[in-house]
């Protein structure tokens, strides 16, 4: 069986949503919200505890949000906020800022717009966070920062140099051994830098080795029990990058990457997770679609294996479709497709050599 097969992968990464819109309207209606801006017009209320109030009300409504409106109220909050702070109380300003860019890296939507401003209140906010606040509040707005950085390389806003070298001023403070958890986050995003990377075409497997080893170290950092959300992310996208990692030795990495996968898939179920647990289990299809049955022997083919392969692509293109995911079924679908016509030229093979 041909080992150089058409790829399809789904990447799951740490990274949030750093995609845009073009305009932030600063509409008003959740009726707490309201209430919160007439408690600050109080003469009770000191300009402090206003400036606190309105970051953690803006705080709030950022957190899980059910619709985009409620980041846009959630920015005007912390406009509100920056306003109110900006001659005597730098310290609560930067959070204000920090708060602010991080509604605006997460708004869907299309176009940098929102991501420029979102850099703009970082750069900003760090200026005065690296003299006045401690390392660790520091680290968290450079770890941030980096994903906005990545989301401005494919507008030719920002380098992937330049997140890669964010990411590893916060890793200074984020280190295995204190923060372990945000340590890993850190070395997914460096990871997925890495694979982002344009490279010539004989140095393309640099940034995809240096990406497995951040992987590699992320894991090391945490484990199932622990962070089992991040452990299957880390785990589905090691073994992606081991998946398409050049090398000598190609069978070897892509036995490295099913267990990889099978590791994800301990903490991904189609009840739990279904999106995610898709998300592998297509992965892992198409790492099947070109792993030999028995790697001792690749010339014997991998007809099993491409079973196995269709059962995971059809059970990962019905949950897609189920969910609204119509441009993962739709690719789903294709490779599908290719599976099925592999396994009709393996049978025809081999209708073929018993006749003979």
């Amino acid at each position: 069986m041909d080992s150089q097969k058409k790829n399809f992968s789904f990447q799951n990464f740490f990274v949030e949503n750093t995609n845009s819109c073009k305009t932030v309207l600063q509409t008003i209606s959740d009726t707490t919200v309201k209430a919160a801006l007439n408690a600050i017009e109080s003469e009770s209320v000191n300009v402090v505890e206003k400036i606190q109030m309105l970051i953690e009300m803006a705080n709030g409504l950022q957190q899980k949000p059910k619709d985009p409106k409620q980041l846009y109220d959630a920015i005007y909050l912390y406009q509100q906020a920056i306003e109110l702070s900006r001659q005597d109380y730098s310290l609560l300003q930067a959070r204000a800022l920090v708060g602010m860019a991080t509604a605006l890296r997460t708004i869907p939507g299309e176009g940098p717009d929102l991501l420029l401003e979102a850099r703009e209140a970082y750069e900003t906010a760090l200026k005065i966070l690296r003299e006045q606040a401690e390392p660790e509040e520091v680290a968290e707005a450079e770890m941030n920062l980096g994903l906005v950085l990545q989301g401005l390389v494919s507008y030719n806003l920002a380098t992937i140099q330049q997140a890669i070298q964010v990411s590893q001023q916060a890793l200074s403070i984020f280190t295995v051994e204190k923060y372990p958890q945000e340590y890993a986050i850190l070395q997914n995003n460096i990871a997925i830098a890495y694979l982002s990377m344009t490279l010539d075409p004989d140095r393309e497997g640099i940034g995809q080795a240096m990406a497995v080893q951040s992987f590699e170290g992320a894991l090391k950092a945490i484990n199932l029990i622990e962070h089992p959300k991040e452990y299957a992310m880390l785990q589905n996208n090691l073994a992606n990058a081991l998946q398409y990692l050049p090398s000598l030795h190609p069978i070897d990495n892509n036995l490295r990457a099913l267990s990889a996968y099978n590791e994800a898939l301990k903490v991904r179920t189609a009840t739990d997770t279904p999106l995610e647990y898709g998300t592998t289990i297509s992965n892992k299809a198409n790492l099947l679609y070109n792993l030999p049955d028995n790697p001792e022997n690749p010339e014997a083919g991998n007809y099993h294996n491409l079973l196995q392969a269709k059962d995971l692509y059809a059970e990962a293109q019905e949950i897609f479709s189920q969910y609204g995911e119509i441009e993962k079924a739709a690719v789903v679908l294709e490779a599908l497709a290719g599976v099925e016509a592999e396994l009709l030229l393996c049978e025809l093979q081999f209708t073929n050599t018993n006749s003979d």
